[in-house]
């Protein structure tokens, strides 16, 4: 073999292939170091002081990502404030009131501002609640504060097709929404009541975000939709404008006198196949009783 009748020409041909390889890395690790920025720029005047912005998009089903970018930019300290952009119909109790809780904890570190897109409803309100400020359109669908559990009754379609379905279980409430017959006074007694408890949740929050009269935010928490300029006027929205408003009003609240610069954390896409695949078996798993902060009618899965 070559390496035991040239040692010595073949020590030297093994260090210089590590030199090389030693040589790329160290050019890789200066490429990207600091001088490269992590984040993607969003808006404003690239250079200047940087403006975070956390998007809240579509059904709030889950929280854990909204979570690590508000955790991220709270701990930054090249980002001065953190805009929150939510076009949102709402989503899940949970996962709300974890994104809620989160702008909680971001508020004494860092100034946060609400931008509301299209739609900024339900649990889409909630989550911004808690901001320093909430900025909307005139336009903006917002409101619908309120707690929504529904599911659809199959009893009947499987009386004609000749389905009995059989249930045991270890209480009286295990199988409270079952989908295959009619619910008893006292499950519906008991789930007016759940609701009602995560509906007044729902309030004590708006109200202690917004620094408002619980009083005055549960005559608004009837479930109704308002218009941007309708919830100024509520006092549910502090002032009207765009994004670009928004991060302009974050920058001023952080000090920032010269240029803004909005950045935001790159996330990983979600490949047609998946988003595909998960919501056929999410249709092929049935949606059952589930208490959302949602406006309209929109489900979310069953936890069995």
């Amino acid at each position: 073999m070559f390496s035991r009748r040239h040692p010595l020409l073949f020590s030297i041909l093994i260090l210089s292939g590590l030199s090389a390889v030693t040589l790329i890395v160290m050019t890789l690790i200066i490429a990207l170091g600091p001088g490269v920025s992590k984040y993607e720029v969003m808006g404003g005047t690239e250079g200047g002081e940087q403006v975070g912005v956390v998007e809240v998009r579509g059904l709030i089903a889950d929280s854990q990502e909204i979570i690590r970018q508000l955790r991220l930019f709270r701990e930054d300290e090249s980002i001065k404030a953190i805009v929150l952009r939510v076009d949102s119909p709402g989503g899940v109790v949970g996962p709300s009131q974890e994104i809620y809780r989160e702008v909680e904890k971001t508020r004494p570190v860092k100034k946060v501002i609400a931008s509301m897109g299209a739609v900024a409803a339900s649990g889409g309100y909630y989550v911004v609640a808690a901001a320093d400020g909430i900025i909307a359109n005139p336009g903006t669908i917002t409101g619908s504060i309120g707690v929504i559990m529904e599911y659809t009754n199959f009893k009947e379609l499987f009386t004609k097709i000749g389905l009995a379905p059989v249930v045991i279980k270890s209480g009286e409430f295990k199988d409270t929404g079952s989908p295959v017959r009619d619910i008893t006074p006292q499950e519906e007694k008991y789930l007016e009541a759940f609701v009602n408890e995560l509906h007044e949740q729902f309030v004590a929050a708006i109200a202690d975000g917004r620094k408002m009269d619980i009083e005055a935010v549960r005559k608004l928490a009837d479930g109704r939709i308002y218009t941007g300029a309708d919830a100024k006027t509520l006092g549910l929205v502090d002032r009207i404008g765009n994004l670009e408003d928004a991060i302009q009003w974050a920058g001023q609240l952080a000090g920032i006198e010269g240029d803004v610069t909005a950045v935001y954390i790159p996330t990983k896409k979600t490949s047609l196949l998946r988003m595909l695949t998960e919501t056929a078996l999410q249709n092929l798993l049935g949606r059952a009783v589930y208490p959302e902060w949602t406006a309209g009618y929109i489900y979310a899965p069953s936890h069995n």
